[in-house]
């Protein structure tokens, strides 16, 4: 797209960019801010539904955008670019805290027993580790409540009440062998769910 073909907006958008690049004019930047804030802000809502994580990510968006604003040409509008960044951003956020959640099963102590991440700690939590203990204790608690309960009460028994193997097959009457077959397939199931849960905060 050829400047000719920018909307007026866009044009207006390019001669602050123009502005920025070549003064350094902060005022070019907090225009286009005042622009475009509410917009992006209320996209990544839509994403997030969390209104705390909506504000951080639209802050992110605008820093990274105006940072590289070395790298905008305009072939397309600035909207065009702003909101693909701040999309993309968005994304990185979320695929990050899936990986957080789905990475529960993913520990495993000194002797390759599998644990839920921050459940041990030699040192004391800050509140922000109690947080997101909580947070994930919380999502994997409501995905319990959609699978087979034999599942449910296997991973409760595991890794809630820290149960061994050879005591969950006591507790439940069954052979070992088929706790730990059950468990594998139960810890499969709950991944799944997991990775298609809604990523937010409580």
């Amino acid at each position: 797209m050829e400047v000719n073909n920018l909307s007026d907006k866009a044009k207006e958008d390019l001669i602050l960019v123009e502005q920025y690049k070549l003064h350094k004019d902060q005022d070019a930047l907090a225009q286009l801010m005042k622009r475009y804030r509410d917009s992006i802000y209320y996209m990544i809502l839509k994403m997030v539904n969390n209104h705390e994580d909506s504000e951080d990510l639209t802050v992110e968006a605008f820093t990274k955008a105006f940072m590289n604003l070395d790298k905008y040409v305009p072939n397309y509008a600035f909207s065009t670019w702003l909101f693909r960044i701040a999309s993309n951003n968005v994304i990185d956020f979320l695929r990050k805290k899936r990986v957080e959640t789905v990475s529960l099963f993913e520990k495993q102590d000194e002797d390759g027993n599998e644990f839920m991440v921050g459940q041990f700690s030699t040192d004391e939590p800050n509140p922000e580790e109690l947080f997101m203990r909580s947070q994930r204790a919380e999502i994997l608690h409501e995905v319990l409540s959609t699978v087979t309960p034999k599942y449910a009460e296997l991973i409760k028994l595991r890794y809630f009440k820290e149960l061994s193997y050879e005591e969950i097959a006591d507790d439940l009457d069954m052979p070992i062998g088929t706790v730990k077959v059950q468990l594998h397939r139960a810890k499969k199931m709950i991944r799944s769910l997991l990775e298609n849960h809604p990523i937010r905060k409580a």
